[in-house]
């Protein structure tokens, strides 16, 4: 009784979330032709927008600072009926899945991959062991707890893990949906490896990434979601140990090798 009285108490949020909803159903399915291809824009990324732009504006108090909290709990609920949806499409394309094999495996290697892009531009901009907080991983929950109890969550890593966990939980599904609907427009990559490089480890970010798949392949919608929902469940699962045993050795030893090279922007505050 207590929870049905604490989700009616945010009526302010429901309201709110609803008249977002409306409004980008109300946009609908947006295609901007480039070339020979287009890049796709689902009311799912009008309503990330829209809530991010009231959050950060916060033209009025309509929705305080507790209300807003309860959104992560209705993102929770939401996302476990996605994951179940998705669960038994997968079921369904089984064969498909099992005849991907190995890469489904091995594309974990690739998320490891953006340490090699994203350290030596962390550098760059002037930053120092936060860094390796920044770039060893997605910066998912299991990486913000992994990083917390090897350093702490005060510390240089720290802040660098809890800098691209907010920054991933605002805008990455944006991104994600507008790079997934680039990558199909533009690349010769066939639509189900991008569906396997959907699943970075996120439930919203593989479903935004995963939709403008599905409406520009819709003959291919269920092999598309198998592949991306099987994905991001193995880089859930072994995501953790990959950061643990490859991505952070090899971000503290690149760290090492480039810091001297590239980090001379900024230096270290000493208390």
């Amino acid at each position: 009784m207590n929870k049905f009285k604490e989700i009616f108490s945010s009526w302010k949020l429901l309201i709110t979330v609803l008249v977002i909803v409306m409004i980008s159903e109300r946009i609908g399915l947006l295609k901007i032709p480039i070339g020979s291809g287009s890049i796709m824009f689902l009311p799912l990324l009008y309503a990330m927008a829209l809530g991010l732009i009231l959050y950060l504006a916060k033209p009025v108090k309509w929705v305080n600072k507790e209300q807003t909290s309860m959104a992560d709990k209705f993102i929770v609920i939401g996302i476990s009926v996605f994951i179940a949806k998705v669960g038994v499409q997968s079921g369904a394309a089984i064969e498909a899945v099992i005849k991907a094999g190995p890469a489904l495996i091995l594309q974990e290697l690739g998320n490891l991959g953006t340490i090699l892009i994203a350290l030596p531009f962390a550098l760059l901009l002037g930053f120092k062991r936060e860094a390796v907080g920044m770039t060893h991983s997605i910066a998912r929950e299991p990486n913000v707890g992994f990083i917390a109890s090897k350093y702490g969550l005060d510390s240089a890593e720290g802040r660098g893990v809890m800098i691209i966990y907010i920054v991933g939980t605002l805008i990455g599904t944006i991104f994600m949906g507008v790079m997934s609907s680039v990558l199909a427009s533009f690349t010769p990559l066939h639509p189900f490896a991008i569906a396997m490089a959907t699943g970075v480890g996120s439930g919203s970010m593989m479903a935004a990434a995963s939709a403008p798949l599905v409406s520009m392949f819709p003959d291919m919608a269920t092999e598309i979601t198998a592949y991306a929902a099987t994905s991001n469940l193995l880089s859930t699962a072994d995501g953790i140990y990959m950061t643990m045993f490859i991505g952070l050795p090899l971000c503290n030893f690149l760290y090492r090798k480039l810091e001297p090279v590239l980090g001379k922007n900024r230096k270290v505050k000493t208390n």
